[in-house]
């Protein structure tokens, strides 16, 4: 999830994360996590074991997907990104679903 600050409302962070804040914690379908300090963005990725990154540059923050262990993540089941061909059409991860993919990620720094 990637937004211009980490003050996010409970109902934006479910949209964007899929983890409903309720009573009981942060909940996506039978798993609860305790949020024992209340809901803020940054305490439930921390409890949730998301990555949160901060580029100053841009103003933009990322809450990465959540691994509770620490060390895995929950789902392999990645998000559906568009992003374009090298002919300009929109390209869908998901129509590649059920077929196995290697994502190869490059970044100038």
């Amino acid at each position: 999830m990637i937004t211009q600050t980490l003050d996010i409302s409970a109902d934006d962070f479910a949209a964007g994360t899929g983890w409903d804040i309720k009573p009981e914690g942060a909940c996506k379908g039978d798993v609860c996590v305790p949020l024992p300090d209340g809901y803020s963005a940054t305490h439930a990725a921390d409890r949730l074991g998301m990555a949160v990154v901060r580029d100053d540059a841009s103003g933009l923050s990322a809450l990465g997907p959540e691994s509770l262990s620490g060390r895995a993540l929950v789902t392999a089941q990645a998000p559906d990104v568009v992003l374009p061909d090298l002919d300009g059409n929109d390209f869908h991860l998901s129509s590649l679903r059920g077929k196995k993919v290697v994502v190869v990620a490059w970044a100038p720094y």
